[in-house]
């Protein structure tokens, strides 16, 4: 779906068609503005209009970002879009951390690199440095912030990483010509009075919202995650750059008409807002380009008609850590059975927490936590029902993430990191997979072996169904979540 001539993406542009956005900007000369390639303005004139990759490009040419269709509301691109370069991981993580203040260097150290390096490869992929990119990254995120909440003006400085209201108010004037005050004038009187902070994030059409929120409604932990009226939502435990403890919760909902969800959070969790949006956005694979998917898995009707579904999406996760050991509990026994054990868990050793939101009582217990219960391990888990074995996988799994021996961010390379993972005792290559697919974002996991994998596709064996997956690749996790949903 890559368009590099001025013809193809114009008329991609007039076509308003929800496959492109995010993928590249529309700058206008005649109105000074960007927009996405979905936005409803008036057309320009083709003679008016330059492509630019990315808003950071665009904004460093001088533009400012369209009011109506909102950039800051695009999807971003899927690192399998990328290739998985090292341009693209960095860019994930400026997202992730632009509210942290983290520096360049450490950026490039996180990613393995020289800080040059990193700021030459980056260039010749976006065609702005990294530190122009991180500054987009502050601005729109700022510019979400005045438009969607009732935060004020010094705290949207704060939240978006700019640190000083100076800077922030400064560079806004700069890139915009337009002060945050008078943006903020533009919120509706109903925003005025709503004392939620709530933002959106964009996706690509079309979205199965309901079975990612089926999938993920059958695996909710007791006291950690809930859903009902067609939301998500749960407890949130994360560290600040400052290597402060923060504590709230979280709740998405779905908006079809406008393709975006919903992300109300608690105050308390503005400090780390930039990471709590991060894994919002791999919890609900918002990165992904469903045609792109489908294109490659729809030969699977072939198999049996509506095998294959566009818009399906692949189920992340919010808390890597909770995620494996939610995986390592339901090794050989039933999804509602090692629910039922994850539930015990955190009831005894989970964080208690106050959310005011019924049914949100607990985070779950972080590796640190796990470390350090005095005495075995079997003696704090076996009365709750966790044979021994998996005790002892989940003490190493524990060990393996504090002591940085493994590594479950989308920076990680998961073939490398499934090796660790099945150095562990008592996880296989199942497990190993399951956790990569789910906390690494690895889009090519195939669970041959899979029980559910094996029922939707009887009677092939294994050998078989892994041969003919080869076709699938490298989407054969989206593949293996169309294979559970059908049954």
């Amino acid at each position: 779906m890559l368009i590099t001539d001025k013809t193809g993406l114009y008329t991609a542009f007039k076509a308003k068609d929800a496959r492109f956005d995010g993928r590249f900007f529309v700058a206008i000369s005649s109105t000074g503005i960007y927009c996405r390639p979905v936005c409803r303005a008036k057309q320009p004139k083709i003679e008016n209009c330059t492509f630019y990759a990315t808003a950071a490009e665009a904004e460093q040419a001088g533009y400012r970002p369209c009011l109506l269709c909102r950039p800051e509301l695009a999807p971003g691109m899927s690192i399998t879009d990328a290739t998985v370069t090292l341009a693209h991981r960095a860019a994930r993580m400026l997202e992730e951390n632009c509210g942290s203040g983290q520096r360049l260097d450490e950026l490039a150290i996180r990613l393995g690199c020289t800080d040059r390096h990193l700021r030459r490869v980056f260039m010749a992929e976006y065609n702005v440095s990294p530190v122009q990119y991180l500054q987009t990254c502050r601005l729109l995120s700022a510019k979400n912030l005045l438009t969607d909440t009732n935060l004020s003006v010094l705290n949207v400085a704060m939240v978006a990483g700019f640190g000083s209201l100076r800077r922030f108010n400064d560079l806004f004037k700069k890139h915009y010509n337009l002060a945050p005050t008078v943006l903020r004038k533009r919120i509706s009187e109903r925003k005025k009075h709503d004392s939620n902070i709530t933002l959106a994030l964009g996706y690509r059409p079309p979205y199965q919202w309901q079975q990612i929120l089926n999938f993920l409604a059958q695996r909710a932990i007791k006291g950690v995650e809930i859903v009902k009226d067609g939301q998500y939502l749960r407890t949130v435990h994360l560290v600040n750059a400052d290597q402060q403890h923060i504590y709230g919760w979280v709740r998405v909902g779905h908006k079809p008409k406008q393709d975006v969800l919903t992300v109300t959070i608690s105050e308390t969790l503005l400090p780390v807002l930039s990471q709590v949006l991060a894994r919002v956005r791999h919890l609900f694979d918002l990165y992904c380009d469903p045609y792109a998917v489908y294109e490659t898995l729809a030969p699977m009707n072939n198999i049996r008609a509506g095998l294959c579904v566009l818009g399906i999406r692949l189920p992340g996760c919010f808390n890597a850590f909770e995620m494996a050991v939610r995986a390592v509990l339901g090794q050989q026994i039933t999804v509602k059975a090692s629910s039922t054990l994850a539930a015990r868990l955190v009831e005894h050793y989970g964080t208690p927490l106050q959310t005011g939101v019924e049914g949100l009582t607990h985070v779950f217990p972080s590796p640190e936590n796990i470390l350090a219960l005095d005495g075995l391990i079997e003696n704090h888990f076996g009365p709750l029902g966790i044979i021994a074995s998996r005790v002892r996988t989940i003490f190493e799994l524990a060990q393996a993430l504090v002591y940085g021996k493994i590594d479950f961010g989308f920076c990680a390379q998961p073939e490398v990191e499934i090796k660790k993972l099945m150095a562990i005792r008592g996880i296989g290559s199942w497990t190993a997979q399951y956790i990569a697919m789910r906390t690494m974002a690895w889009t090519d996991a195939f669970l041959e072996t899979d029980v559910g994998v094996k029922k939707a596709l009887e009677p092939y064996t294994s050998k078989q169904l892994l041969s003919m997956a080869e076709a699938w690749r490298p989407w054969r996790s989206y593949a293996t979540i169309n294979l559970w949903n059908s049954l």
